[in-house]
């Protein structure tokens, strides 16, 4: 029997809730996600990556783009001289990924495939995975995989950062609900907590001008801080620092988000 697919492998989930997750407002962050990011790994900033120029940069990072969605970090990244691979497991996003590349006038390298299945051994100085891409599985277990994946796919010494929400700020912010306008969409959440705070279920009902309505409730996986750093510690990279944002900003009370930041 085969099994059944994940919520987050189904394409018209994210066709229909694209507008709102990736509205004007989060394309205007990825700049500044993209700088971050940089001065992280402490990769230089040139010039726009395109490979048919024929004058690369050995300096050039060759990043991985785990869960690079439509492209609006891949891209920014490569504006930056990045040599960027993007992956995801919906075509419609690599798509869109590729039509911001021409659009702006750099390359990038574009694969549809399953993280918890995707290796390239030692092919990459960086790797990412931004916006909460992580914690969509079922199980632990396939969480780590995807760790394991990312560490074997970067050189020695390579970087991974992941940026999510941690549990720590889901219990600060949690509400149950609330509604905003987004997308041209009305937007309507309610959120519950799953066992003891293991993970947040999400209900997001999307309303358009017609009156239409669009339903999906899905859980999405949560982890503290500490616990995903020994995750990532099991799963293959010798070292996790833990910041508040890419600013290196600590991870307290203030928090705005969760960045992990491994080397392997």
């Amino acid at each position: 029997m085969d099994k059944k697919r994940d919520w987050f492998e189904s394409e018209s989930f994210w066709a229909q809730y694209s507008p709102v997750l990736f509205d004007a407002k989060r394309w205007a962050e990825a700049p500044a996600v993209a700088e971050g990011v940089f001065r992280i790994i402490g990769a230089k900033i040139s010039g726009p990556y395109k490979e048919s120029d024929g004058d690369v940069s050995a300096e050039a990072p060759v990043i991985l783009d785990a869960g690079c969605g439509p492209g609006r970090i891949a891209v920014e990244l490569a504006l930056r001289g990045a040599r960027v691979t993007g992956v995801d497991l919906i075509r419609p996003f690599l798509n869109a990924a590729l039509d911001s590349a021409q659009g702006e006038g750099v390359d990038l390298d574009l694969e549809q495939a399953d993280l918890r299945k995707f290796v390239r051994p030692e092919a990459f100085d960086a790797a990412v995975s931004l916006y909460t891409s992580f914690g969509y599985c079922d199980t632990i277990e396939e969480d780590m995989q995807i760790l394991a994946n990312i560490a074997a796919s970067l050189k020695k010494g390579g970087w991974f950062i992941l940026e999510m929400t941690g549990r720590e700020i889901a219990v600060r912010d949690f509400t149950e609900g609330e509604w905003f306008e987004r997308g041209g969409f009305t937007v309507l959440t309610e959120f519950a907590v799953e066992g003891a705070w293991e993970g947040l279920r999400s209900r997001w009902m999307l309303i358009d001008e017609n009156g239409r309505k669009i339903d999906h409730t899905y859980v999405q996986r949560l982890y503290s801080a500490v616990e995903l750093k020994r995750l990532m510690l099991a799963s293959g990279f010798s070292s996790v620092e833990i910041y508040g944002d890419f600013d290196f900003s600590p991870y307290n009370e203030k928090a705005r988000t969760m960045v992990l930041v491994a080397r392997k």
